[in-house]
C-alpha cells in the first residue's frame, strides 16, 4: 500500500483491504467540521464495495453523505467546496487491480499533518447516525460559465479510456459547441491502459480529426493528440497556461518537473513563476501560499485553475483548449516541443530510497547547481535540467530530464543511472 498526500493506493484485496478503508474513513470523519461529505468513485470493479464501506463508515460516525456515484475526480473536488469535505475512490492512472482513496477538505487535498491524522490510531465515538442522499453534480453547468462557446464547431475525438468521463465529456464539449466522437467507453474492452501519459494512444491517433483528448480513469489527467501525433503531457499544461495568459492571469505555480519551456513562456509574457514539489497537492499548497492564479504539473498532463477547482481538472482543461482551436496553436506547440523530455522510473527497494538519493546527491557536489526542493534537481544549463526523486504513488525512483539538445538528454540519463546504481550498491 502506498500512502501519501496524493492518495492512499494499493492492490485491493492484497495490500489494500476493506479494514484499511474502514479505519482511514473513520479517522477522516473526525476532521469533517460541516458534518457533510460528498463521495464519488471511478469505474474500477472494486469501486462499489469500497464505496459501500466509505459511505457506511461516514454515516456510522454521524456524517451526512451525498453520493455522486461514478464521476470524475474534479466533480468531487468541486462539490466538496459546497459540502465541506469529500472522498474520491480512485487510484487514478494506476493499473485496474489497484484502487484507493483521495480525501478532500474545503475543496482541496489533504496536507501531511492531516494525512497523519487519517492514518494514525484514533478512538472516535458518535451519538448520531448520518444519512445518505444520491445527488447529481452541477459541474458541467459550472464549467460552461467559465468556458466560453467555441467557434467553427471543431471536430473532437474523445478517448474515454473506460473511465468516469464516459457520461460527461461529450455533453460538456457539445454544450460549448464542439462536434464530438468518443472511443473506448467500455472499461473492459478498451484498446489502451488506464494511463494516457504512458500509453501510445494508437486508436485515438488514427481516429482523431482536429484534435483528440484522452483521459485517465478519474479524468484529472488529460493528454492531447494533434494531427495524428500524441503530445507530451507537458503540452496539456502549456496550453492551459496559454489560455490563462489570454484571460489576463499573471501568477503561476509549476511543479519542479514541469517544462522549462512553459516557465520561459510565462516570463516572456510578464508573468511570475513559483516552483513546487511534484504532486497535485503540493502545487495547490504553493498556489494558496503565493496567491497564484493557475498552475499545474506537466508530468501528469494536469492543469489547475484554482478559482474553479483545487485539483487537476482534465475536463475543464479540454473545454479551455477547445476555445483556442480557431487560433494557431500548432506554432505554439512547436515552440514548446523544442524542449524534449524523458521520464523514467527505476525500481529499488523502497526502504533504501532516501539513502540512495542522499548518496547520489553527495556524488554531485560541486558539479552542478542543485535544487533540493523535491529530491534533487540538477541545473545543467539554462535550457537543461534533471530531477531525481522518489515517487509519491509508486515504490520507484523517478528520473526526469529536459533539454533542447537531445544528445545531452541521453548523456545525462546514462550518467544519472550510473550514479544511482553505484549509490544502491554502496548500501546493499
Amino acid at each position: 500500500m502506498k500512502i501519501s498526500i496524493s492518495g492512499i493506493r494499493g492492490v485491493f484485496g492484497n495490500d489494500f483491504e476493506p479494514k484499511n478503508v474502514l479505519e482511514f474513513t473513520k479517522n477522516f470523519s473526525s476532521m469533517i467540521k460541516s458534518g457533510k461529505c460528498v463521495v464519488g468513485r471511478d469505474t474500477r470493479s472494486s469501486g462499489e464495495i469500497i464505496m459501500n464501506c466509505v459511505t457506511a463508515t461516514l454515516m456510522q460516525f454521524g456524517i451526512q453523505v451525498y453520493n455522486l456515484g461514478i464521476v470524475p475526480t474534479p466533480f468531487v473536488f468541486r462539490e466538496a467546496r459546497k459540502f465541506g469535505s469529500g472522498v474520491m475512490i480512485t487510484s487514478s492512472h494506476n493499473p485496474l487491480e489497484w484502487n484507493g482513496l483521495k480525501f478532500i477538505l474545503d475543496g482541496r487535498g489533504i496536507d501531511e499533518k492531516e494525512l497523519d491524522t487519517i492514518t494514525g490510531k484514533q478512538e472516535i465515538f458518535s451519538s448520531k447516525t448520518g444519512n445518505e442522499e444520491f445527488i447529481e453534480s452541477e459541474y458541467v453547468s459550472d464549467v460552461t460559465k467559465i468556458v466560453s462557446n467555441v467557434k467553427n464547431n471543431p471536430e473532437i475525438t474523445v478517448d474515454i479510456g473506460g473511465g468516469a468521463a464516459k457520461n460527461f465529456a461529450r455533453p460538456l464539449l457539445e454544450k460549448i459547441g464542439c462536434q464530438v466522437d468518443t472511443i473506448n467507453e467500455d472499461l473492459f474492452s478498451s484498446s489502451r491502459g488506464p494511463d494516457p501519459t504512458t500509453d501510445t494512444l494508437e486508436e485515438l491517433r488514427k481516429k482523431s480529426k482536429e484534435i483528440g483528448f484522452a483521459f485517465d480513469l478519474d479524468s484529472d489527467r488529460l493528454v492531447i493528440v494533434k494531427d495524428g501525433k500524441k503530445k507530451s503531457p507537458d503540452i496539456t499544461l502549456a496550453l492551459g497556461i496559454k489560455k490563462s495568459i489570454q484571460l489576463g492571469y499573471k501568477k503561476f505555480v509549476l511543479s519542479a518537473d514541469s517544462s522549462i519551456g512553459i516557465e520561459k513562456y510565462i516570463t516572456k509574457n510578464d508573468g511570475t513563476v513559483w516552483r513546487s514539489k511534484v504532486g497535485e497537492v503540493n502545487v495547490i499548497q504553493t498556489i494558496l501560499e503565493k496567491n497564484a492564479e493557475a498552475g499545474g504539473e506537466g508530468s501528469s498532463g494536469g492543469f489547475i485553475l484554482p478559482e474553479f477547482n483545487f485539483c487537476r481538472d482534465g475536463l475543464l482543461t479540454a473545454g479551455l483548449i477547445a476555445t483556442m482551436l480557431d487560433q494557431d496553436i500548432d506554432t505554439f506547440i512547436e515552440e514548446m516541443e523544442k524542449y524534449k523530455q524523458i521520464r523514467e522510473k527505476i525500481s529499488f527497494p523502497a526502504k533504501f530510497h532516501d539513502k540512495i538519493i542522499e548518496i547520489f546527491t553527495n556524488k554531485l557536489e560541486n558539479k552542478y547547481e542543485l535544487d533540493l526542493l523535491d529530491g534533487v534537481k540538477l541545473k545543467i544549463d539554462e535550457n537543461s535540467w534533471a530531477l531525481v526523486r522518489k515517487s509519491n504513488t509508486e515504490d520507484i525512483i523517478r528520473i526526469s530530464i529536459e533539454s533542447n539538445d537531445e544528445s545531452k538528454i541521453i548523456s545525462v540519463q546514462k550518467h544519472i543511472r550510473k550514479l544511482l546504481n553505484e549509490s544502491y550498491e554502496e548500501i546493499k
